[in-house]
C-alpha cells in the first residue's frame, strides 16, 4: 500500500475470518491486512508481487475453484483458499485449480506465520500458470496443464476425472453436491441439480460427442460429471427450475440435430429430471438429487424429455 508493508488481502464477507486475519497478522512485522468483499474487487484492484491472497470458499460469486482457475498467470501472488476443518479434499482440488494450497478455518496465527514465512519461489509452480489454462474446455485438459510440472499430482486427474468423456466422475461430483449445496442455504441462493441421460449403450465416440455438447450447453461455473454409464449429473448455482430447463432443452436439441446413435443404431432419447433450492421438500443435497432422480426417471419411463420438481 505504499507505505513498505506487504498485505495479505482477505476476499470475504465473514467478518469473524477477517478478525482472525487482522489478529494474526497484527503479531507478524511487515504485513498488513486489506480486505475485499468480493472476487471482482480483485480483479479490478491487482495485487502486487509479494502479497497473500485469502479467498474464502464460501464468497458469493464464482465458485472458489473456478476463480483460482481465473487468476492462473493473472498474478504472481500466493493464493490460499479458506474452507472448513473437515474438508479433506480442498488442498488437492485448490492446487490443481492454481491456488498455492489451503487454510481451515477459524485462522490461527501460528498456521498464517508459516504461510507468510514462506520462501515464495516455493510458490512459483502453483501461481506462474499461461494465461491460457483458464480457457481449456475439458477438466481433463485443465488439469493436465495445471499439473504438467508437478508429476506427484497426476493421480488426482486420474482420480477426479471419467476417462472416457474428460468430465468429472462421480466421487467429485459427490463432492461438489455437497459443497455447492451448503453455499446456497448460506446464502439463500437457487441451485439447480439436473439429471440426464439415455436407454442403452453407446461408442465412446458418441460420449465425447455429448460432452462437447455440455460443455456448448453450459455456463464456465456450472458442473458437469458422468454420474454412471448413461447418465450424467449437473449442478448449476444461482440457477432455478426455468434456466434449468432452457438448458436442459438445449442439451436435447443438440443431440438430436447430430443425429447421436446407440451401439444398435437407434438415436439416443434423451431424459432429463431438474429439481431446485430452495423448495419446501428439500432440506439437504440428498433430498436435491433424490428428486432430481426420481424426476429422471420418470421421463425416462415416459419415453424421454424433461421433467421438473416444482
Amino acid at each position: 500500500m505504499g507505505d513498505g508493508l506487504r498485505t495479505v488481502r482477505v476476499i470475504s464477507t465473514d467478518d469473524g475470518l477477517l478478525a482472525s486475519a487482522r489478529s494474526a497478522v497484527d503479531s507478524i512485522p511487515g504485513w498488513e491486512v486489506a480486505h475485499l468483499g468480493t472476487q471482482d474487487e480483485l480483479l479490478t484492484r491487482q495485487p502486487v508481487r509479494g502479497d497473500v491472497l485469502l479467498i474464502d470458499s464460501w464468497l458469493r460469486g464464482r465458485n472458489v475453484y473456478e476463480f483460482c482457475r481465473l487468476l492462473a498467470g493473472r498474478t504472481r501472488c500466493r493464493t490460499y483458499v479458506v474452507v472448513d476443518h473437515e474438508n479433506h479434499l480442498a488442498a488437492p482440488i485448490a492446487r490443481f485449480c492454481g491456488a498455492t494450497g489451503i487454510l481451515s478455518r477459524p485462522l490461527t496465527r501460528s498456521a498464517l506465520t508459516e504461510v507468510l514465512e514462506t520462501d515464495e519461489s516455493e510458490a512459483e509452480l502453483a501461481t506462474d500458470r499461461r494465461d491460457e489454462s483458464k480457457d481449456m474446455a475439458l477438466p481433463e485438459a485443465l488439469l493436465a496443464d495445471l499439473t504438467r510440472e508437478r508429476s506427484q499430482d497426476v493421480g488426482l486427474i486420474q482420480a477426479l476425472i471419467d476417462s472416457e468423456t474428460g468430465l468429472f466422475n462421480y466421487s467429485f461430483l459427490h463432492f461438489k453436491l455437497d459443497e455447492e449445496f451448503k453455499r446456497s442455504r448460506r446464502f439463500d441462493q437457487p441451485l439447480a441439480c439436473v439429471m440426464l441421460g439415455f436407454e442403452g449403450q453407446c461408442s465412446n465416440d458418441v460420449l465425447r460427442e455429448l460432452a462437447a455438447i455440455f460443455l456448448e450447453a453450459s455456463r464456465d461455473t456450472d458442473l458437469i460429471g458422468r454420474f454412471d454409464e448413461n447418465s450424467f449429473l449437473f449442478l448449476l448455482p444461482n440457477t432455478g427450475i426455468d434456466g434449468a430447463t432452457i438448458m436442459a432443452g438445449r442439451v436435447a436439441s443438440l443431440a438430436e440435430e447430430r443425429n447421436l446413435t446407440d451401439l444398435v443404431g437407434d438415436q439416443l432419447v434423451i431424459s432429463v429430471g431438474i429439481s431446485c433450492y430452495p423448495h419446501p421438500d428439500i432440506d439437504d443435497r440428498d433430498d436435491l438429487y433424490g428428486r432430481a432422480r426420481e424426476a429422471f426417471v420418470n421421463a425416462r419411463n415416459d419415453g424421454g424429455g424433461v421433467v421438473c420438481v416444482t
